[in-house]
């Protein structure tokens, strides 16, 4: 983002003829930058875009509106004066979100407000087309875990023992994946610690729905499990706010863990893999903490089933 891009941004988003672009980038993530717009209409979370994201993004705005409207806090989507989610400001296309100030990700969040904000999603009316994705479903499979375990230790990963030793677990968690979803509904199906934050009010606030998507909300409630859910007595705080809200979903069984299982390997495999790929000391310090957050407190079947009975 440049500063000319401002006055092409104010003009395609009707926010006024004069506003302030940040610096730089006030936040970043695997993914993607946000850069504060402040504006005379207010202040804005303007993200740039790849020209491969429409269709995602498209569904993922229009699920954040329902969401927005049926009472849940999420920054609002800005559209365009044409009524567009993306637009193409000189070159660049962006997209806009209203302005939250948010305190940092902390997975422990109040569990009674986690459940009922998840139950409130899962019973939004919201009928999508994006179906359902394999890095929510698939497994990485023995034979590249093992692959990947032998390339890191090649290439001396710090963390390549830690790994060695957790393989046999993750190739056993496999066997949760493959069973049919008991109900498929549009879920947000990234609700990290990231993405669910305190606003300076003290409220909940939910946002980054570019991933949202077909999903079985069962599983969906069990990944939050996994995120909120380790302390002791939290799982079953966060499992009777959801059920006592009204959440279509229940964590009665292993298998329905197999959508945090997934995310986890796969957000395993992309950190390991980009570590090999890495050229300086800074990459590879960047993805050995994102390898090391499963590392360090790893999803494992013993886990699983302490927040199956609470």
């Amino acid at each position: 983002m440049q500063r000319d891009h401002v006055a092409c941004i104010l003009e395609a988003f009707d926010l006024g003829p004069d506003g302030r672009l940040s610096g730089a980038p006030v936040a970043s993530g695997r993914l993607g930058s946000i850069w504060r717009l402040d504006t005379e209409r207010g202040s804005w979370a303007v993200k740039p875009v790849g020209d491969d994201e429409r269709a995602e993004l498209l569904e993922g705005a229009a699920f954040q509106e329902a969401v927005l409207a049926a009472g849940i806090p999420t920054p609002a989507p800005r559209r365009t004066r044409a009524g567009e989610v993306i637009g193409d400001c000189g070159g660049a296309r962006v997209r806009l979100h209203a302005w939250v100030d948010l305190h940092d990700a902390d997975p422990g969040l109040d569990p009674v407000a986690v459940g009922q904000l998840v139950a409130g999603l899962h019973r939004v009316d919201f009928a999508g087309s994006i179906g359902v994705d394999p890095w929510h479903t698939e497994p990485v499979g023995a034979a590249r875990w093992a692959e990947l375990g032998e390339s890191l230790r090649a290439r001396r990963a710090p963390f390549a023992d830690e790994l060695d030793a957790l393989l046999p677990e993750l190739v056993a968690l496999e066997a949760y994946l493959g069973g049919p979803p008991r109900e498929l509904r549009t879920c947000h199906r990234d609700l990290w610690a990231d993405n669910v934050r305190r606003t300076h009010d003290g409220g909940l606030c939910v946002f980054d729905f570019d991933n949202a998507g077909l999903a079985d909300p069962s599983q969906e409630l069990a990944a939050v499990l996994v995120e909120y859910g380790a302390e002791p007595g939290r799982a079953a705080l966060i499992r009777a706010a959801y059920a006592e809200a009204g959440g279509p979903g229940r964590v009665e069984q292993p298998t329905d863990f197999a959508m945090a299982i997934a995310q986890l390997s796969h957000i395993l495999v992309e950190g390991c893999r980009r570590w090999l790929a890495a050229t300086t000391d800074a990459d590879r310090a960047d993805n050995e903490g994102w390898v090391r957050e499963f590392v360090d407190q790893p999803l494992t079947r013993a886990v699983i089933e302490a927040l199956l009975t609470g």
